[in-house]
């Protein structure tokens, strides 16, 4: 039962190009997730009267197929965070990001059929089922930096929107010590200029509230140009966060002291011995190591459990290796101070482009996975393919 649990975690999971159905099972989760938005959308035109039964169904089949899902994945919870017992782990999944999407998702449909006074008012919460489609997209770099900047910023962000704030209730506060009297119906009161500060400092000016007095006017022009200065602040961190967290991406080889690992390459041809079996079968010569796999277009991870195939090239040992795909393997020794000491590989700042395939730890060679923790002293093997 734990293999089948762990083979359905697999699937269900973000899908390795490696793997057929767990990519398979990402595109038609896509599919579904599309679906059900179309018939949320199509069903608010007055023309889906005539489509109401189709609808419905769609409505029923996705949701049902949602459903199925999010069970597996409490189910299947203990896999993804491993230290935890299975009814702690099924917990932290429910509470995570992702797990309360997921629940959102499914729940606004479930909801009418025991409180139908409030339908109307659940059925507006399945807009939230479009964030779905961010666990679809978190495995590309494009969204990892995205998080990354703003985990990375958050401190900065928080003290730019605290400015922001102050600076609003300080305007609202000035706009209505000089325009109370000539206003009374709009600046009613010390917060009624909230709203006028915040169309203001963001400059989106809506006009509908303004400034009729001459010292409120000269402040509503200090205000303005403040306000363009403090969208700029946010704007501007955010920005410098792009720039440092491409510039680490392309300078992996700063982050280590560099070594060229010598390595040589062998095709697997019709008839050879390896042809079926597994990494784990196979005893290499002691002074090879079988750094990755190339497949066809793929780079292949050599896991215990992976087969040979015909045609595959094995990249073994030591002599630097470079062929019309810019291909290079490097050595990354992990020094006291280095960036990576205790954090998982699946949360390092490395490009796409490149994959730890091996690491020498104490004298001995660890196959490394996402959850795999960087120590010091560590010598990481990285395979690099390089576009153009």
């Amino acid at each position: 039962m734990k293999t089948i649990r762990e083979r359905i975690f697999n699937i269900i999971q973000i899908g390795k190009r490696t793997d057929f159905l767990s990519t398979s099972f990402d595109i038609f989760i896509v599919i579904m997730i599309f679906l059900n938005l179309f018939a949320t959308l199509f069903s608010t035109f007055d023309e889906s009267a005539s489509y109401e039964g189709i609808i419905g169904v769609i409505e029923w089949v996705t949701i049902i197929i949602f459903t199925i899902e999010y069970v597996l994945r409490l189910w299947t919870a203990d896999f993804l965070y491993p230290a935890d017992k299975r009814v702690t782990s099924a917990f932290k999944f429910a509470f995570s990001f992702y797990g309360i999407i997921d629940l959102l998702t499914i729940l606004p449909f479930y909801l009418p059929f025991f409180f139908p006074s409030g339908i109307v008012a659940f059925r507006m919460l399945r807009v939230i089922r479009i964030f779905r489609l961010f666990k679809i997209n978190s495995t590309y770099d494009a969204f990892n930096v995205i998080t990354d900047v703003l985990k990375d910023k958050k401190n900065q962000l928080l003290s730019s929107m605290s400015l922001i704030l102050i600076m609003m209730v300080a305007s609202s506060l000035f706009m209505y010590s000089l325009e109370h009297e000539a206003q009374p119906d709009q600046f009613s009161n010390a917060f009624s200029g909230i709203w006028w500060a915040t169309s203001t400092l963001l400059t989106v000016g809506y006009g509908d509230i303004y400034p009729v007095t001459i010292g409120g006017r000269i402040m509503a022009i200090v205000i303005s140009f403040l306000g363009v200065g403090m969208v700029a602040i946010p704007t501007g961190i955010i920005s410098a966060g792009f720039v440092e967290q491409y510039t680490k991406l392309k300078r992996l080889e700063s982050l280590g002291e560099e070594n060229e690992l010598r390595y040589v390459t062998s095709t697997l041809k019709h008839g050879h011995s390896y042809i079926g079996k597994k990494i784990s079968d196979v005893v290499l010569p002691p002074d090879l190591l079988l750094a990755a796999i190339i497949r066809g277009n793929e780079v292949i991870v050599p896991e215990k459990d992976v087969e040979y195939h015909e045609k595959d090239v094995l990249i073994l040992g030591s002599k630097r290796y470079k062929n019309s795909k810019d291909i290079e393997i490097k050595e990354l020794l992990i020094k006291g101070e280095h960036p990576w000491i205790g954090k998982k590989i699946s949360n390092l700042d490395i490009s796409r482009l490149d994959i730890i395939v091996m690491i020498y730890r104490n004298g001995k060679s660890v196959i490394p996975t996402g959850s795999t923790v960087i120590n010091a002293d560590d010598t990481v093997i990285v395979y690099s393919k390089r576009p153009g």
